[in-house]
């Protein structure tokens, strides 16, 4: 496949891109920095443009590096064009400020799909902002006076994004984990449809990466919100 991949340079974000080009699918991430790019072993330095090159499209690493701000469209926005799916990894590290990184990027991401004409979207958003019925006590209580405050920033700009890509009418999953571990891949979770998951405690980055890869086609979870745990 051809996949356009936001947020490679994240924990999750990297993983999804070196397991897309371990399965051999073609992959072009959008990123500010191409020096970020964490590249698996054996993918060579290549192309921080749009255009094919041997680190392009047709390259033998299936990689192109497409220099972009998600909250500036511009030139990237004509990466899209022929890409069978777009993936989201978009995230925020700054706790302390408001943010729109998740809204403003993905209205951004949605505007330039609906121009190339491409219709498969899967984005992350999080666990974190509902509190599943028949939660535990204890667990209840960290999620809505630690988790939630802590994050509130970003849980408040996640809902926005949620709610713009519910209104469009890409093909979407929205995938929603709980906290993020670095651990290996395992293969290994469980997942509720547009319901909640009970028990939903961690998940590793390597994990994520592959529910999100493996459902590019999985029409089951077009509109649809998904929770995943191990």
């Amino acid at each position: 496949m051809r996949l356009a991949l936001f947020g490679a340079t994240g924990g999750t974000g990297a993983q999804l891109l070196k397991q897309a080009l371990a399965a051999g699918h073609q992959v072009t991430a959008v990123v500010r920095d191409p020096a970020r790019v964490t590249r698996p072993p054996g993918v060579a330095p290549g192309s921080t443009g749009a255009s094919n090159g041997p680190d392009g499209p047709d390259g033998p690493d299936g990689l192109t590096l497409v220099r972009g701000d998600v909250l500036d469209p511009g030139a990237w926005t004509e990466a899209l064009a022929g890409q069978d799916a777009v993936l989201s990894c978009l995230g925020s590290i700054d706790r302390r400020h408001p943010t729109t990184v998740y809204s403003q990027g993905t209205r951004n991401i949605v505007g330039a799909m609906r121009a190339a004409g491409v219709g498969r979207l899967l984005c992350l958003s999080s666990a974190g902002l509902e509190i599943a019925p028949g939660t535990p006590l204890p667990q209840r209580l960290v999620t809505r006076l630690v988790v939630q405050r802590l994050y509130r920033h970003g849980y408040a700009d996640m809902a926005r994004m949620e709610a713009l890509v519910r209104e469009s009418d890409l093909a979407w999953t929205i995938v929603r984990p709980p906290m993020l571990t670095d651990g290996p891949l395992g293969g290994r979770y469980r997942t509720a449809v547009n319901g909640p998951l009970a028990d939903g405690r961690s998940l590793s980055r390597a994990d994520l990466a592959d529910y999100l890869l493996t459902r590019v086609g999985d029409r089951s979870t077009w509109r649809a919100v998904v929770e995943i745990s191990a």
